[in-house]
Parts: structure tokens; sequence; C-alpha cells
């Protein structure tokens, strides 16, 4: 019978579970019991008390590796904290967020423990076994993997499962010793971006995609790139939305043409980039066809302005399009959302 790792951490409060390791619990949960194996959850962390609280109605032994040393992320620590959880649940199936913190220690801890692993996984299934999921090529093929070896590490891509929220409670937590090697990395503090300037937000609830439209000539025969900033730029700080690009906006540059500032190739969405897992999303000034809608494949409502009636989203694209200049909606929707804040 298959017994079941899941490991988790932190958020960088240090004491609440990630969102994306609560969704690494609910797989967890659920292949366990369709298989009727064993559960097991990790928690590295520098304070285990409000995270293994969190995890009291998840029904599985707790496992934690906790201490100051686990507060922040380094690969030597944060290595030695997964190997030793592995290890002490010996377990064939490990699944884990797929998120910057275990990205960066996961392959070394699968060498480590003579296993094999596959990133990106967005859905496990199987009748009699364990089938993993993922999309390559830029999310236009779909892979569905099994494996003999073991154990075998799998890592979640965010956002397609439930996260796991149980009652919160007192419940019994194995502590894991662990032998540090030597630290050669201190972590001396965070720096990040203003809100303001970040652009990029994974966890929002809405995305904002922005076409090359933006930039092109309006009915007055001019191009207003600063307004289309301006516009773009205020709703993303109205609404706390994150931005995509299609990739002929983020292109843009070099070509003496007006381009947005604050856009980089980090933004691209579509068949050559990323893939978004927000509940809704906004597209602007996109053209709609199968290279940039692919992108939205794990966003629940799609909406979409257009000037064209015949565009690409009004093909069964999208669950509402508005035929209108984006300019003039966005202008208004602004103008809505600073008089609700008033």
């Amino acid at each position: 019978m298959e017994s079941i790792l899941v490991l988790t951490h932190v958020d960088e409060g240090g004491s609440a579970l990630t969102k994306a390791s609560l969704e690494a619990v609910t797989a967890g949960k659920e292949l366990a019991a369709r298989l009727g194996a064993s559960l097991t959850i990790g928690i590295v962390a520098a304070d285990r008390t409000t995270a293994a609280g969190a995890l009291a109605s998840a029904g599985a032994r707790l496992l934690t590796v906790s201490g100051e040393a686990f507060a922040q992320p380094r690969y030597a620590s944060d290595a030695a904290a997964c190997e030793a959880l592995c290890r002490a649940a010996n377990a064939a199936i490990v699944l884990a967020p797929g998120g910057s913190r275990f990205v960066r220690v996961a392959a070394g801890v699968t060498h480590r423990l003579g296993g094999v692993i596959d990133t990106h996984i967005t859905a496990i299934g199987g009748a009699e076994g364990v089938e993993a999921s993922r999309w390559y090529y830029r999310q236009r093929v779909e892979a569905v993997i099994s494996r003999d070896a073991r154990p075998w590490f799998l890592l979640l891509d965010a956002g397609t499962h439930t996260a796991f929220a149980g009652e919160p409670g007192a419940v019994d937590v194995e502590q894991v010793a662990v032998e540090l090697p030597a630290m050669r990395t201190t972590v001396s503090g965070l720096r990040t971006p203003m809100k303001d300037a970040q652009t990029i937000r994974p966890d929002a609830n809405m995305l904002l995609v922005a076409g090359a439209g933006w930039t092109k000539k309006q009915p007055d025969g001019q191009t207003h790139a600063a307004e289309a900033g301006a516009l773009i730029l205020g709703f993303l700080h109205a609404t706390g939305a994150s931005l995509g690009s299609s990739k002929s906006l983020v292109d843009q540059g070099g070509d003496n043409q007006p381009v947005l500032p604050f856009l980089s190739h980090m933004n691209q969405i579509g068949q050559t980039g990323s893939t978004p897992r927000h509940a809704k999303g906004l597209s602007t000034c996109c053209h709609g066809e199968e290279p940039h809608v692919v992108g939205w494949r794990f966003i629940g409502e799609r909406r979409a302005i257009s000037l064209d009636s015949n565009c690409g989203w009004t093909r069964g694209k999208a669950d509402v399009v508005y035929v209108a200049d984006a300019f003039q909606v966005m202008e208004k929707v602004n103008a809505l959302l600073g008089a609700a804040k008033a």
C-alpha cells in the first residue's frame, strides 16, 4: 500500500501555512482516500503551533521540523528539513507545493533519497495507481505520467486544488530531529518593491490582461501610451489585480513603438507565456485568438473589451464581451472605483 507525505511550509509571517501548502494538503487527502493509503503531513516552520493547529482536523499524522534555523528559506536548511521529514515518514509518494521555497530544494532532496520527481502537476488521478497530469509546450499538450520508481516527488502548481480549511484545534505533533550542515548563508532582511510598483500578484482574485491595442493609433490618429499606462495602473491600484500581457505588446520594446514602461516579459501569458490561475480575468485590447486564450485555461470567469464584434473572444472564449472602446470603459470603471472608495 502506498504511503503519502505532504510537505508544507509557513508564509512570510512565520506562523500560518501558505495557501499553496493548504492546497497540497487537499490533494494529499483526496489521493489517500482514493488509494486507502496512510497520510502524513510534514511542516517546516520556525514555530509549529499555529500551522499544526490548522491541520488538526486533517486526519493525518503530523511531523514537524521547527526552530529559528527554518524561519527563512535557504537551500541548506530547507533541503535538510525536507530530507529528514521524508525519511521519518518513509513515504512512497511525496506531494509539495510548487512555490519558490520547495522548488529550490525538491530536486536535491529527491536525489538524496534516490527517487524521481515531476513538476508543474495540475491533477492527480488514476483508478488503480497514481497518474499525474501536467501541461507541456506552453499549455497546449497534456501528459499523464505514471511511475513505478519510489519515492516519487510531485510538485503541485498553485490554484489547481481547493485550499484545506479545517477546524483548528489542539493536536499531537512529532518533532523530527535535523542535523544541519555548516550554514554559509545568513538572511539579513527582505527587500521588496513598493506595492504600487508590483504588477504581478499570483494570489490576486482578478487578472487584467493588456493587449497591443493600447499602444496603437486611436480614433484621433494619435497614440496614447501615457494615458493607457495611467488607466491600467489606476485599475491595478484600485482593485489589487494582477497584470498580464500579450506577447505582441511586451515584444514592442526596441521597435520604436510606444511601450508601457511597467511591462516586462514576466507579465506575458498565453501560448508562449505563463498560465494564470485567477478567479476572474478581464482582457483589454486583445485579439482573443488561440495563442492568447490558451493561457487562460484555469481562469473561472472570462470577460473582454473589444471594439470588434467579431473578435475571437465572442466565439465561445469569454463569458462576457463588451463591444466598446477600452479607453472609455476603463476610464469609467476607474471613476466608479474611486467613487466607491471615497
